[in-house]
């Protein structure tokens, strides 16, 4: 078998649309440059993806050098954000994400009109301006100061293609059939790695990407937006009927690990993968 590889890098800028796939990144401490800064919330501050709304997969975010986006959707026509001003005493918002509070700061009226117009809902587009205002990764599998932005979790998701070929093979045994093979982006990773045996990343404790080393924090469990078509919005059975067959650790299905950098570095799509415990 050929040694590991990055294969992909993948970059969200609003947590739930459609990102990019730079060449390089940038990796801080709370996650790839520029990935989940932004998010949508509705009226009482909960962030909303495509849990509740499965169309925000047809829109796309583009990333400006200064953080700002430039957003495309169906039937509206592009628009670009610019980073909200932070100042000192710039009023923030109590943005809740699973249960968790965080301070954001509101874009420009004119986004949270495009997305309420897009997804027919009352609500406002923010952007987390200051890593201080990071929520902490889960105490259980972080060490002290960990944080991450909007993100679900943990500040990176690892993915394997030779797991998503597993998958689709018993994908291709079950009752759903017709609904695969699936593409990789149903499970929305920010790196994809080459070269590695089937669920080889379920033994990972910690690996190197290029010049950056990780910590493998938990395995990640799935939820209805891996059943989500990102080029159509349509919801199917798939994979979660799979995983439930296949991947389960009590009561979550899983598939990817989740990462979180002990420093800062740049990667590379091409950067050899070294698993080091």
């Amino acid at each position: 078998m050929p040694n590991p590889v990055l294969r992909s890098v993948h970059v969200h800028p609003v947590k739930a649309l459609r990102g990019f796939s730079p060449a390089r990144a940038e990796v801080e401490p709370w996650g790839l440059a520029g990935d989940r800064r932004w998010t949508v919330v509705d009226t009482a501050g909960k962030v909303v993806t495509q849990r509740q709304h499965a169309r925000l997969a047809l829109a796309a975010a583009g990333l400006l050098p200064d953080g700002g986006v430039t957003l495309t959707a169906p039937g509206l026509d592009a628009l670009t954000v610019e980073v909200p001003d932070a100042c000192p005493g710039t009023p923030t918002i109590t943005v809740e994400i699973f249960g968790t509070p965080v301070e954001a700061v509101g874009a420009d009226p004119a986004a949270d009109a495009w997305f309420s117009a897009y997804l027919d809902s009352e609500v406002r587009l923010v952007h987390m301006d200051d890593p201080a205002r990071r929520r902490p990764v889960d105490p259980d599998f972080a060490l002290p100061g960990e944080t991450v932005s909007f993100a679900d979790g943990f500040p990176l998701l690892a993915a394997t293609t030779s797991s998503l070929d597993a998958l689709n093979s018993l994908i291709a045994q079950g009752d759903h059939a017709d609904e695969g093979p699936l593409p990789m982006n149903r499970f929305r990773p920010n790196v994809v790695i080459d070269g590695t045996a089937p669920w080889a990343e379920d033994g990972w404790r910690r690996l190197a990407i290029g010049e950056v080393t990780f910590r493998v924090a938990k395995s990640c469990g799935r939820c209805v937006v891996t059943t989500t078509d990102q080029e159509t919005a349509e919801r199917g059975k798939e994979p979660l009927r799979t995983l439930a067959r296949h991947r389960r650790d009590g009561s979550r299905l899983i598939f990817g690990q989740n990462l979180v950098p002990e420093h800062r570095g740049v990667i590379k799509a091409g950067d050899p993968v070294e698993i080091l415990d």
